[in-house]
C-alpha cells in the first residue's frame, strides 16, 4: 500500500510515512494501532518490534502467543536492543509453548543485556550467578551485577545486595551496608526492602533495636501486598500487644516508644538467611517470615526510559546518548530460513523453533 505526497508528487510507502509521521511529531508507539505497529515492525523498526513482543507477550490487542512474542523479541535483538534481549531471556528463562526453556541461554542473553547497561539484566545476572542458574555460581559474579543494578538505583537490587551483605555472601558480612541497601529500596517503594529493613530494626542488627520502627516497615510492605511482611506484622504486633491494623501500626509507631526487651542473642549467617531474612526468587518467590531478596521479576510492565527504549526512534527525537551500534535490518530479513543462522544468537536460538 502506497502513499501519494501530493507537495512533492513522489510515492511513498505507507511504512515510510509512519517512520516519518513519528519522527517528526514525537508521537510513541502507544498510538498506533496494532497493524501499524506491525508494519513498522515488519520493515525492521526495532521499537515496533518490541510492541509487538509484549502485546504477544501479555495479551494486549492480540491472544497469547509466548512463541511469538519471542520471536519478535529476537528480531529486535538480532539489532543489538538490550531491552529485547532481556525481554527473550525472561521469556526463554521460563519457557512456554513453542519455546524450549533454556536457563543457559537466558543468562547469555541477560549478560548481552547487562553489559549495554540494562538494569533489570544486571540485577537478573546478578542472580544467575548467586544461585548458578544457567551459569557457573559466582557469588563474585552475582556482587559485581547487583551492585552495578544497585548504583544504577533499581531497588530489587538494592535489596538483593543488601542480603549479600546481610549473610556475608561474597563479601564480609557488613549489617551497616544491609541497612543502608534495604533502607534506599524501601524508599523506592521496594515491598522486599521495607520488609528487610523491618526485621533489621526488630533483631537491632546494624541499628538499634526498635520493634515499634520495625512495625512501620512491615505495614509498609504489607500495603504493597507482601503477604509476608503481613504475617511479621502480624506476629510482631500479637508480642508488642498492639492492635494488628495498618492504622494501629501508624498510631503504636508515632505515639509510644518501643517496649524493652532485652538483647537478643545474634544469630549464625547461616540461621538469619534461614530464619529471618529469606530470598524471594525470581517470578515466583519462595519464602517464610521476614526478610528477602529478589531480582524484580516484574510482571510484565513497560519499561521506563531510563531501563529501554519504549519510543519510536526516542534517539532522534529526544537526542539521547550513543547506543551501541546495531545490525542493519537488512541482514535479517523474515521469511529468510537462514535467518537464526545469521543472527546474533544464531546457533542458540536455531534449536528453539523461533525461526520464520
Amino acid at each position: 500500500m502506497f502513499h501519494f505526497n501530493a507537495r512533492s508528487g513522489i510515492v511513498l510507502p505507507v511504512t515510510a510515512v509512519l517512520f516519518a509521521a513519528v519522527a517528526a511529531y514525537g508521537a510513541t508507539l502507544d498510538t498506533l494501532s496494532f497493524d501499524q505497529k506491525l508494519r513498522l515492525a515488519k520493515a525492521g523498526d526495532e521499537e515496533a518490534q518490541i510492541a509487538l513482543a509484549r502485546a504477544y507477550e501479555s495479551g494486549a490487542d492480540v491472544a497469547v502467543d509466548k512463541a511469538e512474542a519471542a520471536n519478535w523479541y529476537r528480531k529486535a535483538a538480532d539489532q543489538g536492543n538490550p531491552e529485547a534481549m532481556y525481554g527473550l531471556g525472561r521469556i526463554i528463562s521460563k519457557g512456554a509453548p513453542g519455546v524450549e526453556k533454556s536457563p543457559e541461554l537466558a543468562a547469555k542473553l541477560y549478560e548481552a543485556a547487562a553489559r549495554q547497561g540494562h538494569v533489570d539484566a544486571q540485577n537478573w545476572l546478578g542472580y544467575c550467578y548467586e544461585h548458578g542458574l544457567g551459569i557457573q555460581q559466582n557469588d563474585a559474579g552475582a556482587i559485581e551485577w547487583y551492585t552495578k543494578a544497585a548504583d544504577a538505583g533499581l531497588p530489587a537490587a538494592q535489596n538483593n545486595l543488601g542480603l549479600m551483605y546481610l549473610t556475608g555472601k561474597g563479601v564480609t558480612r557488613d549489617y551497616g551496608k544491609a541497612v543502608g541497601l534495604f533502607e534506599q529500596a524501601a524508599n523506592d517503594g521496594d515491598a522486599w526492602g521495607a520488609n528487610n529493613l523491618g526485621g533489621l530494626y526488630e533483631m537491632g542488627w546494624g541499628v538499634s533495636q526498635d520493634r515499634q520502627k520495625a512495625l512501620t516497615y512491615y505495614n509498609q510492605a504489607s500495603a504493597k501486598g507482601n503477604k509476608h511482611a503481613g504475617e511479621n506484622f502480624k506476629r510482631l504486633a500479637a508480642v508488642l500487644g498492639s492492635v494488628t491494623t495498618a492504622a494501629g501500626a501508624d498510631a503504636t509507631a508515632a505515639g509510644s516508644a518501643p517496649k524493652k526487651t532485652g538483647n537478643r542473642a545474634e544469630p549464625s549467617a547461616s540461621a538469619a538467611a534461614k530464619d529471618d531474612f529469606r530470598p524471594a526468587p525470581p517470578p515466583s518467590k519462595p519464602q517464610a517470615a521476614t526478610v528477602t531478596e529478589h531480582p524484580s521479576a516484574p510482571k510484565h510492565k513497560k519499561a521506563s526510559p531510563a531501563e529501554s527504549r519504549t519510543n519510536i526512534k526516542r534517539q532522534a527525537i529526544s537526542g539521547g546518548g550513543q547506543m551501541p551500534a546495531r545490525r542493519n535490518s537488512s541482514q535479517s530479513t523474515s521469511k529468510d530460513s537462514a535467518n537464526c543462522r545469521s543472527s546474533l544468537f544464531g546457533d542458540l536460538l536455531a534449536g528453539l523453533h523461533l525461526c520464520d
